[in-house]
């Protein structure tokens, strides 16, 4: 009989649940460093699992990012260059061979991968670009409430006889891009970091900005536009940032009350959480906002990952290697025990959960053209913990940085002597790797 149980506790499938922020890089978090921010549910959650600190997205723009976490796939596969549906097969997505494989799914929130597939889930509901929406009895609503609205009825109303695997996509804490206000937080927030005040990051100067290459400094350019949105005076950025920080404590305790509907139905042993987001951030870094190009500020992500199978000794713990966003899709699956198509690019990441093993030392990054080279040009790079090439294709231009010693990548070393082998070879491997992963 103990036996019986045994077996049937160890083929239950684990539940589900994928907390995914927008706009949110890898530091804004408190319990990575933040001086400022308050998580206190995501600082818990890292304290119950592993937290990544070197976790990245092979590109950095919402809807290309999202089509890569879906397919497991690096955008020159799946083919979504922009906001556009991808162009793998439905049927070769996470939630589509989980579905197939059993589970309940959900998705609920931001989706900008085209249409959104509401018959590709059991539950799902698309939503995004304003932070107030009309609710359902005409009221307004925050999208951030919405969504913990939306996620608490999928894990009240679910059948109880089927495991479970839930998106909670926030459009939070992206920006409201027509609004001059940008950052929209609720009332309740308002008091909130309103006695603090941000510091600003080291980098965000005009001398950091004057060696930007010169595309990148044109005012066309998108990066520095939105810069002047948000970021052109110091009372502007305080404002900008408190409400940035208020939003981003607002998924923080919408992430904490779905977690405690898990532990209220006595499900939160048996689900395997994960946040993470679609894109990093610039906070003014470099005289930019946003994201697209392939600094460390937009291309690095936060991961928390709790997950039954982290030994006890681990958790609690980080972990410094090269995660990405394309890793998910197959982590998902292999902890499902579902099958994973061989179309996938992304490598499981549960071996590394006992801290050893070989894994990636560096990675290909790509970026598509968006409208014009002049806004948002495409780029290309070979990412390392410990240097960086990029490659600007339509400009001819490339830069390098030492990232041990030039953590900011601020000084540009790509003529300098003592580097040239490790350049040729990183050129080569953007050559070679930009073939690899169509």
């Amino acid at each position: 009989m103990a036996m019986g149980h045994a077996a049937a506790a160890e083929e239950r499938k684990p539940n589900i649940l994928l907390l995914y922020a927008d706009d949110w890089r890898h530091d804004t978090l408190g319990c990575a460093g933040n001086p400022v921010l308050k998580t206190p549910r995501l600082d818990a959650l890292a304290s119950e699992g592993l937290r990544f600190t070197h976790a990245c997205v092979t590109t950095s723009i919402c809807g290309v990012s999202r089509a890569s976490l879906l397919t497991g796939q690096w955008m020159s596969r799946h083919g979504n260059r922009s906001f556009e549906m991808f162009k793998t097969p439905w049927s070769e997505t996470f939630p589509a061979l989980l579905r197939q494989d059993g589970y309940w799914t959900g998705h609920v929130g931001k989706w900008h991968c085209g249409k959104f597939p509401v018959d590709g889930f059991d539950f799902g509901r698309a939503y995004s670009g304003k932070h107030w929406l009309k609710g359902d009895d005409g009221k307004p609503v925050h999208v951030t409430a919405k969504n913990e609205q939306d996620a608490l009825e999928f894990l009240r109303e679910r059948p109880k006889d089927k495991p479970f695997c839930l998106t909670v996509a926030f459009f939070a804490t992206h920006a409201e891009d027509e609004n001059p206000l940008q950052y929209l937080p609720q009332p309740e927030s308002t008091g909130l970091y309103a006695d603090t005040r941000i510091p600003v990051p080291a980098t965000a100067t005009a001398e950091a900005f004057g060696k930007l290459p010169a595309f990148l400094q044109n005012p066309k350019n998108e990066g520095r536009a939105r810069w002047g949105w948000r970021f052109d005076t110091p009372e502007k950025y305080q404002a900008m940032m408190k409400n940035y920080y208020r939003m981003a404590t607002e998924v923080d305790t919408t992430c904490g009350r779905v977690m405690d509907e898990l532990k209220a139905q006595g499900l939160y042993e048996d689900t395997l959480v994960v946040f993470t987001g679609d894109n990093g951030y610039f906070h003014g870094e470099h005289g930019l906002a946003d994201k697209w190009y392939p600094y460390e500020e937009s291309i690095r992500v936060p991961l928390i990952v709790k997950d039954a199978r982290i030994p006890a000794e681990r958790r609690g713990k980080t972990d410094d290697r090269l995660v990405l966003n394309v890793d998910l899709a197959e982590t998902l699956l292999t902890a499902a025990g579902a099958k994973v198509p061989e179309t996938m690019q992304g490598k499981d990441i549960s071996p590394l959960y006992a801290g050893g093993g070989e894994w990636r030392e560096g990675f290909y990054y790509e970026h598509p053209t968006i409208t014009s080279k002049e806004r948002i040009p495409s780029s290309q790079a070979w990412v390392t913990k410990e240097a960086k090439f990029i490659l600007w294709p339509e400009y001819g231009v490339e830069e390098f940085f030492d990232l041990r010693k030039d953590p900011g990548e601020v000084e540009n070393r790509i003529g300098d002597e003592e580097w040239k082998d490790e350049i040729g070879k990183m050129r080569g491997l953007v050559e070679e790797w930009g073939g690899r992963v169509r």
